[in-house]
């Protein structure tokens, strides 16, 4: 049965709140903090797929901006996207494309969820510590060594993690008939 669109816009809504509490979940460092949010943008990816998924993201992305207190540290506004950490918070956008086309292509299974995951967290990695190199005025090493090293483990562990929970909270949602399974 299709949804109607109000239902895939709350949906993508509650995709979007998803983000905002997991992104309280901080634990700091000294340049960028490791957050819930690249979990929770994996997880949500991996639940409502590629078009719903970036969708959430993107309104994350856009309530923040608008200063809504939703990015980590209970903080928001254009400044935050401008500033050493924006650069991550764009990159959730590229990593949920490229995790949802990955996930549409390959099926949404506890390895290739897993596999897009990783992928996702390359690319927030990767956007992240090019943004942290510009902004800080850093060097190439400097600026992986802060922004990109010491959450590779992590971002890893956070992969299994929204893998794992991400297939079975959308076998369950598939089961019951309130998301759609990819064909």
């Amino acid at each position: 049965m299709k949804k109607s669109s109000t239902y895939n816009y709350v949906l993508a809504a509650f995709g979007a709140a998803i983000i905002a509490v997991l992104a309280q979940v901080t634990i700091p460092l000294p340049l960028i903090p490791i957050t819930g949010q690249t979990l929770a943008v994996g997880l949500v990816v991996t639940i409502l797929g590629t078009r719903l998924g970036t969708l959430s993201v993107l309104v994350y992305i856009l309530l923040g901006t608008a200063g809504i207190p939703v990015f980590s540290g209970m903080s928001g506004g254009y400044g935050i996207i401008i500033g050493p950490t924006g650069g991550y918070i764009v990159g959730f956008l590229a990593a949920a494309v490229l995790m949802g086309l990955y996930l549409n292509k390959f099926g949404i299974t506890f390895v290739q969820a897993i596999i897009a995951n990783i992928i996702g967290m390359v690319v927030t990695l990767a956007f992240g510590t090019v943004w942290l190199k510009i902004v800080g005025d850093l060097t190439w090493t400097s600026a992986f060594m802060g922004g990109a090293a010491p959450f590779i483990v992590v971002g890893v562990l956070k992969a299994v993690l929204a893998a794992w929970l991400g297939v079975i909270v959308r076998r369950r949602l598939e089961s019951a008939h309130l998301i759609e399974a990819i064909a």
